[in-house]
């Protein structure tokens, strides 16, 4: 028995275990990770994935927010060459300084449903991982894998695509996790594109139209392109290069690919 099986989970910390030993493979499996690779495991909990991983790739970090889970993996694995276990949020802890080649890194990880957002964004902030395996919540990885123009798709979907390939691996049950939550999960790969199409003044220009597109999505583009306060641009301008892109101004936010929201932003706020 482990140390940490008499762990009690925090409502908290969106804590639920997966204790299906094939789906673990499974996605162990999926994030092909090998011996000259590095790992991240965001919140390995209990150590499910970590067991998988830790004796098949060249070197291991674990970042756990859980005192007592944090001690049971320092326990179970600090000793362990090539093995980092960091004791904090994932939000904030200096896991790129134990990596050596950030942009070779990998990330795995089951991301509590309450903070999935904030850590997909810190996950793609530079210098960004080779990929990324998720698990997350159903819900979560039909947004990211939407198409313009459905009732999914939106801000989230184009801040990631814009920046990353997203694809949808396989459904992960309810009935897999202990306790048991609300909601299936979704395991789901993103591949930050390389070379990146994007500097960093272009992203946050994307980041600003997306947000402001998206907080009036049932308004038509021409009003929010004008009148949106974080924007107000030039009539004239915006219907220049709405031409230009073949853009229908009486169209809605969700029916612009992520592709038509870099180039309209490089186009109208650079």
């Amino acid at each position: 028995m482990h140390a940490s099986d008499g762990h009690r989970p925090k409502r908290s910390l969106g804590q639920n275990f997966l204790v299906d030993p094939n789906l673990q493979r499974k996605i162990v499996e999926a994030a092909r990770a090998g011996p000259d690779d590095e790992v991240l495991e965001i919140g390995p909990g209990r150590g499910a994935l970590t067991r998988h991983l830790v004796d098949h790739v060249g070197h291991l970090v674990l970042v756990e927010l859980d005192d007592d889970l944090a001690r049971s993996l320092k326990s179970e694995f600090g000793e362990r060459s090539g093995v980092d276990v960091i004791h904090g949020d994932a939000l904030q802890a200096p896991w790129r300084d134990r990596v050596r080649r950030p942009e070779r890194l990998i990330v795995v990880g089951n991301i509590p449903y309450n903070i999935t957002t904030p850590i997909l964004f810190t996950l793609l902030e530079r210098p960004r991982p080779a990929h990324m395996l998720l698990m997350v919540q159903e819900e979560v990885a039909g947004r990211l894998a939407a198409q313009p123009g459905t009732r999914e798709y939106g801000a989230l979907t184009v801040g990631v695509r814009a920046l990353a390939e997203v694809h949808r691996l396989f459904r992960v049950g309810r009935s897999a996790f202990r306790p048991v939550p609300r909601v299936d999960s979704a395991v789901v790969r993103i591949r930050p594109f390389r070379p990146e199409p994007l500097g960093p003044a272009e992203e946050a220009r994307l980041r600003r139209l997306v947000r402001a597109a998206f907080q009036w999505r049932r308004k038509q583009l021409s009003g929010i392109l004008r009148n949106h306060p974080d924007l107000r641009l030039p009539p004239d301008r915006v219907e220049e290069v709405a031409s230009e892109l073949g853009i229908d101004l009486g169209d809605r936010p969700e029916r612009l690919s992520p592709g038509l929201f870099v180039a309209l932003s490089r186009r109208l706020l650079a």
